[in-house]
């Protein structure tokens, strides 16, 4: 059993059954012009830690542990997209309207695809996801039962949506989780603060936080 160093006590895991879930990185989310920046939202704040994802991903990769990236989308005529959803708010531009990279958040669409730095690779699983988390109406945990997995680490937007959402429902299904803090983000400082704050909580009653650099070593420390 290896450890990483974290909150609020240390992350316990077997490499061989650990593997990396990076949520919707999404052009999306992240680029001017896309969803995210429609709906009022200082994209550049999400840009910010592109770097440190794609270390935490190379990080994996060289570990030879597995990578599994998600991507919010509808399919084009919209039957997964219930109407609540779609006509919530007063976005500039709603889910399936075109925008300036194509339709948004609709399957194939170039703004849809995860940021080229973040690119899946060959080999990698890449679940589309109709809702907020990753386990609804997706074959995750039918491809993490396949890989014998049973840890988690987290990264990827936004912290307190989508982020949050996946580790609850992995946590209900009895997977132990970490989040890499510098790893994600939110629009909102204070909702990333809070979502932080409620996962440790209670001796990690959601799951387990920790800086790029200690799961980095962790990993390391598991060849």
């Amino acid at each position: 059993m290896q450890q990483i160093d974290a909150s609020p006590f240390p992350f316990a895991f077997r490499p061989e059954t650990t593997a990396l879930i990076v949520i919707d990185m999404q052009r999306d989310f992240v680029e001017p012009g896309g969803f995210g920046e429609s709906l009022g939202n200082d994209v550049s704040r999400i840009g910010r830690i592109v770097p440190t994802v794609k270390r935490l991903l190379e990080g994996f990769r060289h570990a030879g542990l597995p990578v599994i990236h998600t991507m919010e989308c509808h399919r084009p005529d919209l039957s997964d997209l219930p109407p609540a959803k779609r006509g919530r708010g007063n976005p500039a531009l709603r889910i399936g309207d075109a925008g300036p990279m194509g339709r948004i958040l609709i399957a194939g669409e170039p703004g849809t695809m995860i940021l080229d730095e973040l690119a899946p690779l060959p080999g990698e699983i890449v679940i589309e996801k109709p809702g907020k988390g990753a386990f609804y109406a997706t074959p995750l945990g039918q491809e993490l039962e396949r890989l014998g997995m049973r840890q988690l680490v987290f990264a990827g937007v936004t912290t307190e949506v989508c982020v949050q959402t996946t580790m609850r429902e992995a946590n209900d299904r009895g997977y132990e989780c970490l989040l890499a803090e510098d790893a994600t983000e939110s629009y909102f400082p204070e909702f990333k603060a809070a979502a932080l704050a409620m996962i440790t909580a209670q001796g990690a009653v959601v799951g387990w936080t920790a800086t790029t650099d200690r799961v980095l070593e962790g990993i390391a420390d598991a060849r």
